[in-house]
């Protein structure tokens, strides 16, 4: 979901900051898809995971807009710590071979790409969820789609309780979306956390489009 996917020292979404790396979640996502990780890859690191098997059945109400697929991942990666994230949702909103690519700065000056599968993230990302709380979610989007694909810049808030007043992140999850005829499925999910050296310029900060 960028967020991813922004999450802890196994996970992958990476803040821009290298010292203080925050992994989403969407994410980040960020988020977008928010983990933090204590550093990143010099590299583009190889795909994580397993080999995805055939996607459980997702709710129908989750799959069947735009709106309510990106809404649904936020809400399943989010919750307080030691809430048990449904997985298995999370799994039903991907198509098969989808990943969760997280871009920081390495520590050479460029910068770099991690990518992990979905069960590759589940693994990673369930044992910080058991000791922090983290939410998530969309605070503007700007979307273009053609024919069955869609892409939207989904700019996203990290915080550790529902209640906090400012994110510890902001970023933009770039989320790959398709619809099969019957539904939308989530292709991809590639995120960046904001920094003092590249701030969320205007048109990504307010408004649905």
């Amino acid at each position: 979901m960028a967020a991813v996917i922004c999450i802890a020292a196994a996970v992958i979404v990476f803040s821009g900051n290298p010292a203080s790396a925050v992994a989403q979640v969407w994410a980040p996502v960020a988020a977008g898809v928010g983990i933090e990780a204590p550093g990143h890859s010099e590299t583009p690191a190889e795909p994580v995971g397993t080999a995805q098997t055939a996607a459980p059945m997702a709710k129908p109400s989750d799959v069947e807009s735009m709106d309510s697929i990106m809404a649904a991942v936020y809400d399943v990666i989010s919750g307080p710590a030691g809430q048990k994230r449904d997985w298995d949702r999370m799994r039903s909103l991907f198509a098969p071979g989808a990943h969760l690519i997280a871009v920081a700065p390495d520590k050479n000056g460029g910068f770099a790409a991690r990518s992990v599968d979905v069960d590759g993230y589940i693994s990673r990302a369930a044992g910080y969820f058991e000791r922090e709380g983290f939410f998530e979610k969309e605070s503007a989007r700007r979307t273009e789609s053609y024919g069955q694909i869609a892409q939207a810049f989904s700019t996203y808030e990290s915080r550790h309780n529902s209640s906090d007043t400012e994110p510890f992140e902001r970023g933009i999850n770039s989320f790959q979306l398709m619809n099969d005829g019957k539904r939308w499925w989530v292709v991809n999910i590639f995120w960046e956390g904001e920094s003092a050296g590249t701030k969320i310029p205007e048109k990504y900060r307010t408004g649905k489009q």
